[in-house]
């Protein structure tokens, strides 16, 4: 499969960033996916099935990893196995980019275009309950709204 960069649909985020989706349902998933400074990525959840590979491009990206957190610099790259929770977003200090690499061949970009609307205040978070099993994106219960220690460049995950 080869994805040129002309092809790759975008989906834009509010803050500034997006999401290029670039392959999807095969043997991986990949998209490249910018933020603006001190945007979420990704609220806590987890992949039953499947593991993820994120290579951070341009910025610094704060990983939460099953309740601890890490700040990631360019060039880096994280391993979530399945079933592991985490969550991401860039720090206050700049934008980044990384790189999402998705393992099992579970087809998302519709998960991606809904979390764009999502994000944009066109749907509620609750419509992207309901498909959980089908995207492989477990949302945690009771991480959402959890504040990392007060601070410069404090967090809610």
């Amino acid at each position: 499969m080869v994805v040129r960069a002309e092809d790759a649909e975008y989906v834009p985020l509010p803050h500034g960033g997006g999401f290029t989706l670039l392959t999807d349902g095969g043997p991986l998933g990949a998209n490249r996916l910018t933020l603006g400074p001190g945007a979420p990525g990704a609220r806590p959840h987890f992949h039953a099935r499947s593991a993820e590979l994120f290579h951070v491009l341009a910025g610094t990206v704060e990983f939460w990893l099953d309740g601890a957190v890490e700040a990631v610099d360019a060039g880096g790259v994280v391993l979530v196995p399945p079933g592991s929770p985490h969550a991401f977003g860039a720090t206050a200090d700049g934008p980044a980019e990384l790189l999402a690499v998705l393992g099992s061949g579970v087809a998302r970009f519709d998960y991606f275009r809904t979390l764009g609307r999502v994000q944009h205040g066109l749907q509620p978070f609750t419509d992207l309950l309901p498909d959980q099993d089908r995207y492989d994106v477990h949302f945690l219960d009771h991480a959402p709204g959890h504040t990392r220690d007060a601070g410069p460049g404090a967090r809610t995950y």
